[in-house]
Protein backbone atom coordinates (compact mmCIF):
# COMPACT_ATOMS: atom_id res chain seq x y z
CA UNK A 1 0.00 0.00 0.00
CA UNK A 2 1.33 3.54 -0.84
CA UNK A 3 2.29 6.12 1.81
CA UNK A 4 -0.50 8.56 1.28
CA UNK A 5 -3.17 5.81 0.53
CA UNK A 6 -5.92 6.44 3.44
CA UNK A 7 -6.35 2.41 4.99
CA UNK A 8 -8.76 0.96 7.58
CA UNK A 9 -7.61 -0.51 10.93
CA UNK A 10 -9.05 -2.31 14.12
CA UNK A 11 -7.77 -1.37 16.94
CA UNK A 12 -8.47 -1.70 20.60
CA UNK A 13 -12.53 -3.04 19.42
CA UNK A 14 -12.96 0.49 17.04
CA UNK A 15 -13.11 0.09 13.05
CA UNK A 16 -10.44 3.06 11.97
CA UNK A 17 -9.54 4.93 9.13
CA UNK A 18 -6.59 6.68 8.76
CA UNK A 19 -5.46 9.02 5.75
CA UNK A 20 -2.58 6.43 4.97
CA UNK A 21 -1.84 3.28 6.53
CA UNK A 22 -0.66 3.58 10.42
CA UNK A 23 2.99 2.35 10.06
CA UNK A 24 3.46 -1.54 11.13
CA UNK A 25 -0.16 -2.26 11.36
CA UNK A 26 -1.82 -4.28 8.96
CA UNK A 27 -4.89 -2.56 7.22
CA UNK A 28 -8.40 -4.88 6.94
CA UNK A 29 -11.11 -5.01 4.52
CA UNK A 30 -14.25 -3.99 6.41
CA UNK A 31 -16.85 -2.07 4.89
CA UNK A 32 -19.21 -0.10 7.38
CA UNK A 33 -19.22 3.86 8.98
CA UNK A 34 -15.63 4.01 10.63
CA UNK A 35 -15.57 5.07 14.55
CA UNK A 36 -12.37 6.91 14.47
CA UNK A 37 -10.95 9.30 11.65
CA UNK A 38 -6.64 9.63 11.76
CA UNK A 39 -5.03 12.37 9.94
CA UNK A 40 -1.40 11.76 10.25
CA UNK A 41 1.08 14.59 9.35
CA UNK A 42 -1.46 17.16 9.02
CA UNK A 43 -4.66 18.90 11.02
CA UNK A 44 -7.94 19.52 8.99
CA UNK A 45 -9.05 23.38 9.33
CA UNK A 46 -12.70 22.17 8.92
CA UNK A 47 -12.07 19.65 11.88
CA UNK A 48 -9.84 21.47 14.56
CA UNK A 49 -10.50 24.82 13.99
CA UNK A 50 -6.61 27.09 14.18
CA UNK A 51 -6.94 29.57 17.02
CA UNK A 52 -9.52 28.05 18.86
CA UNK A 53 -9.85 29.22 22.59
CA UNK A 54 -8.14 26.46 24.50
CA UNK A 55 -6.88 26.27 28.55
CA UNK A 56 -4.36 24.12 30.17
CA UNK A 57 -5.65 20.80 31.52
CA UNK A 58 -2.15 18.85 32.50
CA UNK A 59 1.02 19.01 32.67
CA UNK A 60 3.05 15.83 33.30
CA UNK A 61 5.70 15.96 36.38
CA UNK A 62 8.06 13.84 34.54
CA UNK A 63 9.92 16.07 32.85
CA UNK A 64 12.92 15.51 29.10
CA UNK A 65 16.30 15.98 29.06
CA UNK A 66 15.80 19.48 28.60
CA UNK A 67 13.77 20.04 31.51
CA UNK A 68 10.88 20.44 29.67
CA UNK A 69 7.57 18.52 30.58
CA UNK A 70 7.17 14.98 28.48
CA UNK A 71 3.18 16.42 27.72
CA UNK A 72 1.17 19.39 28.31
CA UNK A 73 -1.87 18.70 27.50
CA UNK A 74 -4.96 22.01 26.15
CA UNK A 75 -8.45 21.80 26.53
CA UNK A 76 -10.44 23.76 23.74
CA UNK A 77 -14.35 25.60 24.63
CA UNK A 78 -15.43 22.69 22.77
CA UNK A 79 -14.13 20.12 24.08
CA UNK A 80 -11.43 18.89 22.14
CA UNK A 81 -7.98 18.34 23.75
CA UNK A 82 -4.35 18.87 22.11
CA UNK A 83 -1.76 17.12 23.35
CA UNK A 84 1.83 18.15 22.84
CA UNK A 85 5.56 16.34 23.63
CA UNK A 86 8.22 17.24 24.73
CA UNK A 87 10.04 16.03 21.03
CA UNK A 88 7.74 18.40 19.11
CA UNK A 89 4.53 15.73 18.87
CA UNK A 90 1.59 16.98 18.71
CA UNK A 91 -2.07 15.28 18.74
CA UNK A 92 -5.13 16.78 18.25
CA UNK A 93 -8.43 15.03 19.65
CA UNK A 94 -12.06 15.98 19.28
CA UNK A 95 -14.69 15.94 21.91
CA UNK A 96 -15.95 12.68 20.95
CA UNK A 97 -12.67 10.87 20.94
CA UNK A 98 -14.33 10.27 16.83
CA UNK A 99 -11.18 11.73 14.96
CA UNK A 100 -7.62 12.39 15.99
CA UNK A 101 -4.87 14.41 13.99
CA UNK A 102 -0.98 14.53 14.39
CA UNK A 103 1.80 16.29 13.38
CA UNK A 104 5.74 16.19 14.35
CA UNK A 105 8.66 18.03 13.50
CA UNK A 106 11.03 17.81 10.28
CA UNK A 107 13.41 15.15 11.79
CA UNK A 108 10.76 12.58 13.22
CA UNK A 109 8.63 10.25 10.60
CA UNK A 110 5.49 8.70 11.20
CA UNK A 111 6.11 6.07 12.93
CA UNK A 112 8.11 8.30 15.64
CA UNK A 113 3.73 9.74 15.96
CA UNK A 114 2.50 5.95 15.56
CA UNK A 115 4.71 5.67 18.69
CA UNK A 116 2.33 7.53 20.92
CA UNK A 117 -0.87 7.27 19.26
CA UNK A 118 -1.13 3.81 19.61
CA UNK A 119 0.03 4.16 23.21
CA UNK A 120 -1.33 7.28 25.17
CA UNK A 121 -3.32 8.64 22.74
CA UNK A 122 -5.28 5.57 21.96
CA UNK A 123 -5.40 5.78 25.98
CA UNK A 124 -7.35 9.14 26.27
CA UNK A 125 -9.29 8.26 22.67
CA UNK A 126 -10.90 5.07 24.72
CA UNK A 127 -11.24 7.21 28.17
CA UNK A 128 -13.28 9.65 26.19
CA UNK A 129 -15.49 7.01 24.65
CA UNK A 130 -16.33 5.58 27.70
CA UNK A 131 -14.01 2.47 27.31
CA UNK A 132 -11.88 1.82 30.77
CA UNK A 133 -8.37 0.55 30.17
CA UNK A 134 -5.55 -0.58 32.39
CA UNK A 135 -1.75 -0.01 32.03
CA UNK A 136 -1.27 -3.70 31.39
CA UNK A 137 -0.07 -6.26 28.70
CA UNK A 138 -2.46 -9.38 27.50
CA UNK A 139 -2.12 -12.85 26.19
CA UNK A 140 -4.71 -15.43 25.84
CA UNK A 141 -4.13 -18.69 27.20
CA UNK A 142 -6.56 -21.61 26.45
CA UNK A 143 -8.61 -19.14 24.77
CA UNK A 144 -9.03 -16.86 27.66
CA UNK A 145 -7.14 -13.48 27.93
CA UNK A 146 -4.59 -13.11 31.03
CA UNK A 147 -3.70 -9.38 32.13
CA UNK A 148 -0.56 -8.25 33.13
CA UNK A 149 -0.74 -5.11 35.25
CA UNK A 150 2.03 -2.96 36.45
CA UNK A 151 3.87 0.39 36.66
CA UNK A 152 6.13 1.27 33.71
CA UNK A 153 9.37 -0.70 34.34
CA UNK A 154 7.63 -3.32 36.39
CA UNK A 155 8.11 -6.05 33.62
CA UNK A 156 4.68 -6.11 31.46
CA UNK A 157 5.93 -6.09 28.70
CA UNK A 158 8.73 -8.95 29.32
CA UNK A 159 6.58 -11.39 30.82
CA UNK A 160 3.70 -11.21 27.95
CA UNK A 161 7.22 -11.87 25.40
CA UNK A 162 8.01 -14.57 27.65
CA UNK A 163 4.54 -15.85 27.25
CA UNK A 164 4.50 -15.59 23.84
CA UNK A 165 7.28 -17.01 23.30
CA UNK A 166 5.55 -20.28 24.94
CA UNK A 167 3.02 -20.27 22.65
CA UNK A 168 0.46 -17.74 23.63
CA UNK A 169 -1.55 -14.79 21.58
CA UNK A 170 -0.67 -11.39 22.41
CA UNK A 171 -3.99 -9.50 23.03
CA UNK A 172 -1.99 -6.16 24.14
CA UNK A 173 0.75 -4.50 25.21
CA UNK A 174 0.56 -1.28 27.72
CA UNK A 175 -2.85 -0.18 27.04
CA UNK A 176 -5.73 -2.71 27.77
CA UNK A 177 -9.07 -2.10 26.44
CA UNK A 178 -12.07 -3.63 28.76
CA UNK A 179 -15.77 -3.94 28.44
CA UNK A 180 -18.50 -5.28 30.49
CA UNK A 181 -19.46 -8.96 29.39
CA UNK A 182 -22.44 -11.29 30.30
CA UNK A 183 -19.82 -12.48 32.98
CA UNK A 184 -17.29 -10.80 33.30
CA UNK A 185 -15.06 -8.56 31.91
CA UNK A 186 -14.07 -8.83 27.86
CA UNK A 187 -10.42 -7.63 26.70
CA UNK A 188 -9.89 -5.70 23.28
CA UNK A 189 -7.04 -7.13 21.28
CA UNK A 190 -5.01 -3.97 20.30
CA UNK A 191 -2.21 -4.78 17.86
CA UNK A 192 1.02 -7.73 17.35
CA UNK A 193 3.56 -5.56 18.69
CA UNK A 194 5.60 -5.52 21.86
CA UNK A 195 8.02 -2.41 23.24
CA UNK A 196 10.85 -3.89 24.83
CA UNK A 197 14.07 -2.49 26.77
CA UNK A 198 17.67 -3.48 24.80
CA UNK A 199 18.89 -5.20 28.02
CA UNK A 200 15.69 -7.66 28.20
CA UNK A 201 16.22 -8.75 24.96
CA UNK A 202 19.06 -11.26 25.74
CA UNK A 203 17.43 -13.01 28.74
CA UNK A 204 14.17 -13.61 26.03
CA UNK A 205 15.77 -14.40 22.53
CA UNK A 206 19.17 -15.51 24.06
CA UNK A 207 23.02 -14.01 24.49
CA UNK A 208 23.53 -11.96 21.34
CA UNK A 209 20.24 -11.13 20.06
CA UNK A 210 19.72 -7.68 18.84
CA UNK A 211 16.37 -6.33 17.61
CA UNK A 212 15.83 -3.05 15.67
CA UNK A 213 14.62 -0.28 17.40
CA UNK A 214 11.11 1.07 17.29
CA UNK A 215 12.84 3.92 15.33
CA UNK A 216 16.32 5.66 14.82
CA UNK A 217 14.87 8.15 17.76
CA UNK A 218 13.19 5.48 19.96
CA UNK A 219 15.63 3.22 22.37
CA UNK A 220 12.73 0.52 23.34
CA UNK A 221 13.17 -2.09 20.89
CA UNK A 222 9.91 -3.41 18.50
CA UNK A 223 8.62 -7.16 18.44
CA UNK A 224 6.19 -7.77 15.51
CA UNK A 225 4.00 -10.53 16.28
CA UNK A 226 1.80 -10.78 13.09
CA UNK A 227 1.89 -14.73 13.41
CA UNK A 228 1.12 -14.80 17.62
CA UNK A 229 -1.66 -12.18 17.93
CA UNK A 230 -5.29 -13.12 18.35
CA UNK A 231 -7.33 -10.30 16.64
CA UNK A 232 -10.83 -11.45 18.66
CA UNK A 233 -11.94 -10.19 22.31
CA UNK A 234 -11.50 -12.85 24.57
CA UNK A 235 -13.39 -12.80 28.46
CA UNK A 236 -10.48 -11.80 30.97
CA UNK A 237 -10.05 -15.08 33.00
CA UNK A 238 -7.31 -14.03 35.42
CA UNK A 239 -5.04 -10.43 36.59
CA UNK A 240 -1.41 -10.78 37.47
CA UNK A 241 -0.13 -7.68 39.28
CA UNK A 242 3.79 -7.65 38.99
CA UNK A 243 5.65 -6.63 42.09
CA UNK A 244 9.49 -5.82 42.51
CA UNK A 245 11.65 -8.76 41.64
CA UNK A 246 13.17 -10.57 44.61
CA UNK A 247 16.08 -12.61 45.65
CA UNK A 248 16.06 -15.67 47.42
CA UNK A 249 14.38 -19.33 47.01
CA UNK A 250 10.89 -17.93 47.22
CA UNK A 251 10.37 -15.97 44.23
CA UNK A 252 9.16 -16.55 41.86
CA UNK A 253 5.48 -17.08 43.24
CA UNK A 254 2.26 -15.69 43.00
CA UNK A 255 0.10 -14.52 45.85
CA UNK A 256 -3.77 -14.56 45.65
CA UNK A 257 -5.42 -11.29 46.73
CA UNK A 258 -9.50 -10.89 47.15
CA UNK A 259 -11.98 -8.49 45.61
CA UNK A 260 -11.21 -5.52 48.04
CA UNK A 261 -7.34 -5.86 47.57
CA UNK A 262 -7.21 -6.06 44.33
CA UNK A 263 -10.00 -3.19 43.22
CA UNK A 264 -7.14 -1.02 45.50
CA UNK A 265 -4.74 -2.42 43.82
CA UNK A 266 -6.01 -1.91 40.54
CA UNK A 267 -7.01 1.47 40.72
CA UNK A 268 -3.50 3.48 40.22
CA UNK A 269 -2.99 1.46 36.87
CA UNK A 270 -6.28 2.90 35.73
CA UNK A 271 -4.56 4.15 32.05
CA UNK A 272 -4.57 7.95 31.36
CA UNK A 273 -5.17 7.73 34.79
CA UNK A 274 -4.13 11.71 35.40
CA UNK A 275 -7.40 12.56 33.00
CA UNK A 276 -9.81 15.16 35.28
CA UNK A 277 -12.58 13.73 34.47
CA UNK A 278 -14.85 12.73 37.29
CA UNK A 279 -17.23 10.96 34.89
CA UNK A 280 -15.01 9.24 33.25
CA UNK A 281 -13.20 8.02 37.03
CA UNK A 282 -16.56 6.70 38.30
CA UNK A 283 -16.60 4.42 35.20
CA UNK A 284 -13.66 3.07 35.88
CA UNK A 285 -14.37 2.83 39.20
CA UNK A 286 -17.24 0.41 38.36
CA UNK A 287 -15.64 -1.80 35.43
CA UNK A 288 -12.16 -2.46 38.34
CA UNK A 289 -15.24 -3.41 40.70
CA UNK A 290 -16.30 -5.67 37.99
CA UNK A 291 -13.18 -7.15 36.89
CA UNK A 292 -12.04 -7.61 41.06
CA UNK A 293 -15.38 -9.26 41.41
CA UNK A 294 -15.62 -11.71 38.84
CA UNK A 295 -12.05 -12.13 37.66
CA UNK A 296 -9.49 -13.89 40.26
CA UNK A 297 -6.22 -11.55 40.95
CA UNK A 298 -2.94 -11.97 42.21
CA UNK A 299 0.40 -10.58 43.03
CA UNK A 300 2.81 -11.61 40.63
CA UNK A 301 6.73 -11.53 42.27
CA UNK A 302 9.21 -12.07 39.95
CA UNK A 303 12.35 -13.56 40.79
CA UNK A 304 15.64 -11.14 40.72
CA UNK A 305 17.42 -13.57 37.85
CA UNK A 306 16.00 -12.79 34.56
CA UNK A 307 17.04 -16.48 33.30
CA UNK A 308 13.85 -17.54 36.04
CA UNK A 309 10.96 -15.71 33.81
CA UNK A 310 10.19 -18.65 32.42
CA UNK A 311 9.45 -20.30 36.07
CA UNK A 312 7.23 -17.31 36.48
CA UNK A 313 5.43 -18.31 33.22
CA UNK A 314 4.53 -21.61 33.92
CA UNK A 315 3.19 -20.60 37.67
CA UNK A 316 0.94 -17.91 35.75
CA UNK A 317 -0.24 -21.00 33.09
CA UNK A 318 -0.45 -23.16 36.11
CA UNK A 319 -2.67 -21.17 37.90
CA UNK A 320 -4.48 -20.08 35.01
CA UNK A 321 -5.21 -23.75 34.21
CA UNK A 322 -6.17 -24.25 37.70
CA UNK A 323 -8.24 -22.21 38.26
CA UNK A 324 -10.86 -23.83 35.32
CA UNK A 325 -10.32 -26.95 36.38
Amino acid sequence: MEPGAPARHRLYGLLVESDRALPGIAPVDEEGAPELRIWMGRVPAEVFPPGAAEEPWYVSPRLTAADEPTVVVHRTAGGAFRLRYGDGCEYHVDAAAARVACTWPAHFTAEDAATYLLGPVFGLVLRLRGIPALHASAVAIDGMAVALVGPAGAGKSTTAAALAARGHALLADDVLGLRAAAEGVAVQPAYPHLRLWPDVVPALYGPGTELPPLTPNWEKRGVRLDHAFHPHPLPLAAVYLLCARQAGPDAPRLEPMGPMEAVLALVPHAYVGWFPDRAAQARELEALGRVARTVPAAWAIPGADPARLGELCAMIEADVRGRRG
